[in-house]
Order: C-alpha cells, then sequence, then structure tokens
C-alpha cells in the first residue's frame, strides 16, 4: 500500500503518514487509532508483545468453505 492510499484510507493527511514513518514526530492518538484501523481493514494483523516482540503480519484468509449440493 503507497503512502497516499493508507492516508485516504485513514483520512489522515499524507504528512501525517510521511512523519509518522519517518518518525519526525509524535502522532496523536487519534491518528495513530485511524492508521491502524486503515491497516487492520487492509488485512494487517498487530501482534502484541510476547517475548519476542511486537509486530505485524498478514490475517489469514479464512479457507472457502466446500459447496454443499
Amino acid at each position: 500500500m503507497t503512502q497516499p492510499e493508507l492516508a485516504r484510507r485513514a483520512n489522515v493527511g499524507l504528512s501525517t503518514v510521511v512523519d509518522f514513518e519517518r518518525e519526525r514526530r509524535s502522532l496523536s492518538t487519534e491518528a495513530i487509532e485511524k492508521l491502524q484501523q486503515a491497516l487492520e481493514a487492509a488485512g494487517i494483523e498487530f501482534i502484541e508483545e510476547n517475548g519476542g516482540g511486537a509486530g505485524v503480519r498478514f490475517r489469514k484468509r479464512a479457507k472457502p468453505q466446500p459447496k454443499t449440493k
């Protein structure tokens, strides 16, 4: 996902995304929540600290159910 696409999906300014990625400034809690929600809606799962460090991954897709006759 491009920075402009993330900004659009999160309803934040492009400069917010750029500044966050480059660690130029601290973002408001609201802006961070919007970015997280947009990424989660796109299939990203945020992983809590579990001894191996916090991280992200693609959410597993549900397996298609077999068609019944």
